[in-house]
C-alpha cells in the first residue's frame, strides 16, 4: 500500500494503523536527497503516513529536489527550517508540524532499506523508542567500508570511554511523538551529538532505546580521509562535553592517565598514516584526540 495522503489541514485521519512521519533534517544535500525520497517513495504502510523535509538553510538546489517528489510521495511535506542553524533545530521544527503518532527520524544523505517503514511502524506499535540497523556497504566502496569501523551493524552502539547507556545514530531512530515532547526533542545548543544526549535523555527518563535489525538504512560515510579525521575532532571535543553533563547521572569515571596511554599508542603507530589501508581510521584517531584536548580546555574537565 502506498502513502496515505493527510488531509491539507495536517490533521492525520483516522485509522487502526498507527500514524507516522518521516522527518529528514536538509542542510546542501541536493546530491543525495533525491536517492533518499526515491527509497521513500517504494515504501509502504497500512496507515497513514508522511514524509516532511525540513531544510536548515539550503543554498543548493535541496528543496527543488524535494518538490519533485510531490507526485510519489502525496504527503510530502517541505518545511523552511532555516532560522537556527543545526540538525536539532530542523529535526524539532519538523516534529512542531508533524501529525503522525510517531516520528521517525532519517539522514538526506543515507537510504532507508526496503521495507524499512514497516518493520519501524509495527515496532513502534509495540514500543516507544527504537533504533534500526545499519548497512554501510550498498552506498560506500569497498576500500572507505574496510577503513571504518561500523557501529550499529549488530545492535546499539555502547558507549565505553567511559563506560554509560547506549545510544543511536540520528538517522536510525523512532519514537512515539509524546515521547518526543515529554523530553523536550533535540538539545538544538548542541552542534554535534545531539542524538548521543537525545537517546540517554530519554532512556534517563525511564524509556529503553530497542535495537530493530529487520530495518534497514543505508549509510553513506564522508568523503575523504581529511573529512573524516575534521568528524573525528568535533566529535571529541563534545563527547568531553557529553562527560561533563553526564558526569553526575551515572556515567563512568575516566581512568586519570587513560588519554595518555592512549595518546602514546598513537604516536608508536604513527607508521599507519603510510599505510593506505590504514591511514584514514589512524588520522581519524588523531582528529579525535586532538578534539578531545580541545574540550578538554573548552569545558575544564579532565577526559582525555
Amino acid at each position: 500500500m502506498s502513502a496515505v495522503p493527510i488531509s491539507a489541514d495536517r490533521t492525520a485521519p483516522s485509522s487502526d494503523r498507527l500514524s507516522l512521519s518521516v522527518i529528514i533534517p536538509c542542510l546542501d544535500a541536493e546530491e543525495t536527497l533525491g536517492e533518499q525520497l526515491e527509497a521513500l517513495s517504494g515504501q509502504s504502510w497500512d496507515g497513514p503516513w508522511e514524509v516532511i523535509v525540513a531544510d536548515n538553510g539550503s543554498t543548493d538546489a535541496s528543496r527543488e529536489v524535494a518538490e519533485r517528489f510531490r507526485d510519489r510521495l502525496p504527503s510530502l511535506h517541505v518545511l523552511d527550517a532555516s532560522e537556527r542553524p543545526g540538525p536539532g533545530h530542523a529535526k524539532n521544527r519538523a516534529a512542531e508540524v508533524a501529525t503522525g503518532e510517531a516520528l521517525l527520524f532519517t539522514d538526506a544523505d543515507d537510504r532507508v532499506g526496503e521495507g524499512w517503514l514497516r518493520a519501524m511502524g509495527e515496532a513502534l506499535e509495540r514500543l516507544e523508542f527504537v533504533a534500526a540497523r545499519y548497512d554501510a556497504e550498498r552506498l560506500n566502496p569497498p576500500e572507505v567500508v574496510a577503513g571504518r569501523t561500523n557501529p550499529q551493524a549488530d545492535g546499539l552502539i555502547p558507549y565505553t570511554y567511559p563506560r554509560f547507556l547506549p545510544h543511536a545514530g540520528g538517522s536510525s531512530l523512532g519514537v512515539r511523538r509524546a515521547l518526543h515532547r515529554a523530553v523536550g526533542g533535540y538539545d538544538e545548543d548542541l552542534p554535534a551529538l545531539e542524538d548521543t544526549d537525545y537517546c540517554w535523555r530519554i532512556q534517563l527518563a525511564g524509556t529503553e532505546l530497542v535495537f530493530v535489525p529487520e530495518a534497514v538504512v543505508h549509510i553513506r560515510y564522508r568523503a575523504g580521509t581529511w573529512a573524516l579525521a575534521r568528524q573525528s575532532y568535533r566529535f571529541g571535543i563534545y563527547n568531553v562535553l557529553m562527560c561533563r553533563r553526564y558526569r553526575d547521572r551515572g556515567m563512568g569515571r575516566l581512568p586519570a592517565l587513560g588519554g595518555v596511554a592512549r595518546w602514546v599508542k598513537l604516536v608508536l603507530t604513527v607508521y599507519e598514516v603510510l599505510l593506505p589501508g590504514r591511514r584514514a581510521a589512524w588520522l581519524a584517531q588523531l582528529g579525535w584526540r586532538l578534539g578531545r584536548v580541545r574540550g578538554c580546555l573548552r569545558y575544564r574537565i579532565w577526559a582525555l
